[in-house]
């Protein structure tokens, strides 16, 4: 992958990673369609991510820093000695942090016995067309049809649960991981910027910690003979952290005014471009 592969790369990852829209369906289409010619590969896809996971790190660093210092202050008893204090009982910042925890716990359960099949069969871009279709129109309902009146603080272990469970399914291209959390939450009630805000946090985790096991199990792919290679998977993650964060600032400021609706149709306009491509032969499924 050469260097203006890997900006195009970097800003399909920036522009769609916290939309519901699934940045790892668009990376494995636009992959293809480059001159390159080729799924960059799970390992690629995870490690850019960094780029736009550094973006959350910086936007929402005060609401991080507070949460982590709660958290601690609680598990230190700070709160009180007592269990339901330690978990978060007198402090809801502390029980936010227990419950991004908590809802990290399904990916992880769910990621790692899978990991062959989400780096393989489960990037067919007929199963990633259906995904898109499937959860783009279940989306769009639940926003519809649920009220938004809760808040964060008012998220329970069984939500976190829920909600941990919903960014699990982003492990198949075509979900979302923003697009399945925020579709659980607004089930859940919660209002679209809480929903929003809570999937950045409950991704952290998941999005650092996977590309850490990408970098260390999978680097070798990224050198290998038709890999993206190192210089322009760091080109790609930088990119994705400078677009990324200007996506994050103006999703944050819509989602108070406007529906999912726009990306709902998006989602279905590009399942369809898939299939299309696909049938057409332009691009194979797998």
């Amino acid at each position: 992958m050469n260097w203006w592969e890997a900006v195009v790369m970097g800003l399909v990852q920036g522009l769609t990673e916290f939309l519901p829209v699934s940045s790892s369906a668009h990376i494995r289409v636009v992959g293809t369609l480059l001159p390159y010619g080729s799924d960059p590969g799970a390992a690629f896809s995870a490690i850019i991510q960094l780029g736009t996971e550094a973006a959350v790190l910086l936007y929402f660093r005060k609401d991080i820093a507070r949460i982590i210092g709660a958290w601690v202050a609680a598990l230190l008893g700070k709160h009180g000695k007592d269990r339901a204090s330690r978990f978060g009982s007198g402090d809801p910042d502390a029980k936010l942090g227990w419950w991004v925890i908590l809802g990290s716990i399904p990916i992880v359960a769910i990621g790692l016995p899978f990991k062959s099949a989400i780096e393989s069969s489960l990037r067919n871009l007929l199963i990633v067309a259906a995904a898109l279709a499937i959860f783009g129109v279940l989306l769009g309902w639940v926003d519809r049809v649920r009220p938004a009146t809760r808040e964060l603080r008012t998220l329970r272990a069984k939500d976190a649960v829920l909600l941990g469970f919903a960014q699990a399914g982003a492990l198949i291209p075509g979900v979302s991981r923003s697009g399945g959390t925020i579709t659980m939450g607004r089930w859940l009630g919660l209002t679209r910027e809480a929903a929003a805000r809570y999937s950045f946090l409950l991704a952290i985790p998941a999005v650092l910690g996977s590309a850490s096991l990408e970098a260390v199990t999978k680097v070798s792919d990224l050198t290998a003979p038709g890999g993206t290679g190192i210089p322009a998977t760091v080109i790609a993650t930088i990119m994705s952290f400078v677009v990324g964060y200007a996506v994050i600032v103006w999703f944050m400021k819509i989602i108070t005014t406007r529906s999912f609706m726009p990306f709902v149709i998006y989602r279905l306009v590009f399942a369809a471009v898939i299939i299309v491509l696909v049938a057409t032969g332009t691009i194979a499924a797998s």
